[in-house]
């Protein structure tokens, strides 16, 4: 395997997936500073796998192997949403499991994120469409049309990247107070003087 020569192009490496038990996608972003480029976005196909056990070692071995590949700093995957079908949330959260251990075994931080919130973050819209999502993500990062995958779990995957990019971006402020009598407490300086 040829080395990859990406870590001296960016100052981070974020690596985004999309759960799935019959396609996986799985997005890679160079990141400096607030500016963010595609390295790589794609799908891995399970279909052709019966067995529910085939597929979660092909996910591991996919990912590993983009792990090795692209070298990323970090992982941000997709939590999975609660739908009333237990078994194939089951299937889902195994899948998940899967690629979160396969970036594990190379001590790579995982960070999860809601679906909703990863809609939000990319389009302003909670509940955006997958299309939407796929054309947001095409203007903020210039995307060319050729280049757009067909497969929209691959830029679904690439936005739970460009999440933890913003997600991380954001500066660490001080917690507030949790009630005015806290309030108070703690900033005894700023109660007027009572009028007699």
């Amino acid at each position: 395997m040829t080395p990859d020569y990406s870590k001296l192009k960016y100052q981070k490496i974020i690596m985004g997936i999309d759960p799935g038990t019959n396609v996986m996608g799985y997005g890679v972003l160079g990141v400096n500073g607030r500016k963010a480029e595609v390295i790589v976005m794609g799908v891995i196909q399970l279909n052709r796998f019966e067995s529910h056990y085939l597929r979660l070692a092909r996910i591991f071995e996919r990912v590993t192997g983009l792990v090795e590949q692209y070298l990323p700093d970090e992982m941000a995957i997709e939590a999975p949403f609660f739908g009333k079908n237990v078994q194939s949330m089951l299937k889902l959260g195994r899948a998940q499991g899967v690629a979160m251990a396969a970036a594990l075994s190379r001590d790579i931080p995982i960070t999860e994120y809601p679906p909703l919130n990863i809609k939000k973050a990319v389009t302003g819209n909670g509940q955006a469409s997958k299309e939407q999502v796929a054309n947001m993500l095409k203007h903020l990062l210039g995307i060319p049309e050729e280049k757009m995958p067909s497969m929209l779990d691959a830029t679904d995957a690439l936005a739970v990247a460009l999440t933890h990019m913003y997600e991380a971006d954001k500066p660490d402020l001080p917690k507030g107070p949790k009630s005015w009598k806290d309030f108070l407490a703690k900033n005894p300086d700023r109660l007027a003087p009572r009028r007699k």
